[in-house]
């Protein structure tokens, strides 16, 4: 039950972390729309490790917040009630949220 738990309180911090994250989009964004030397301040600043390590984090905030959605969505349905199951599912919950962030920055990096 712990682990469950736990998945609930991660999903809604999430959830505050993507409002701060469509925050900095929004300010990229704006930046593009700005003008050439705003832009490439910005998109320098999002370079840093500091924002790669931000952008990192929104991007696995938002696989996440996801995934917790589609299990939410699950039970909206009437499915996965059994405590195992909902157990197994919080345990793999961040695991397969970190995998899938990392694919999605490998892949991103390639391209």
């Amino acid at each position: 039950l712990i682990p469950t738990m736990l998945m609930s309180i991660v999903h809604r911090i999430t959830g505050g972390a993507l409002a701060v994250g469509t925050i900095i989009l929004a300010w990229w964004l704006i930046a593009a729309a700005s003008g050439k030397p705003y832009f490439d301040w910005i998109s320098w600043l999002l370079g840093t490790w500091i924002g790669l390590l931000v952008l990192f984090g929104y991007t696995w905030a938002l696989v996440h917040h996801m995934l917790g959605g589609m299990r939410h969505f699950m039970w909206d349905m009437g499915h996965g009630f059994d405590k195992h199951f909902t157990t197994k599912l919080a345990i793999a919950l961040p695991i397969v949220s970190i995998c899938l962030t990392v694919v999605i920055w490998i892949v991103g990096l390639a391209i």
